[in-house]
């Protein structure tokens, strides 16, 4: 499949939102701050960025949240479900939550961001690169 022709869904978990991502994402990366693993109650999260324009949504409306300065995050009213996190540090990118993919398989973490902020219990021996804070380039994550 082309990059021009690769195409992935997603939904939240009761179905009144779903989304379409066209292309390929710009990384993919395990996220382990303190705001996105309390947003979700899981250990890390996994997203995946793509440019707003290749993220057509239906159903519902997101809902949003201002967790920090900067920093939206959108997720279902209806369910709860985490969708998106968008911040101005990254102005032309949406991060899309892998686990919300119809085929999170389709999508392989390249690294570990903000491991400084990662629960101490977590031990990451997958070989990928490590970032106390993030990558400052994005597409080697």
């Amino acid at each position: 499949m082309t990059a021009a022709a690769e195409s992935h869904g997603g939904r939240c978990l009761c179905g009144r939102i779903s989304f379409r991502a066209e292309g390929k994402p710009l990384w993919v990366a395990h996220c382990h701050c303190e705001s996105c693993r309390r947003t979700t109650a899981a250990a890390m999260v996994t997203y995946a960025g793509y440019r707003p324009g290749a993220v057509m949504w239906n159903g519902d409306s997101l809902a949003t949240y201002a967790s920090s300065p900067g920093v939206t995050r959108g997720f279902c009213p209806t369910c709860g479900t985490s969708l998106t996190f968008e911040a101005e540090r990254w102005p032309d990118e949406v991060h899309l939550f892998v686990a919300t993919m119809n085929d999170p398989d389709a999508f392989k973490p390249a690294c570990h961001v903000f491991t400084k902020e990662r629960i101490g219990w977590m031990h990451l021996d997958d070989g990928l690169p490590q970032f106390r804070q993030t990558s400052d380039d994005t597409a080697g994550c």
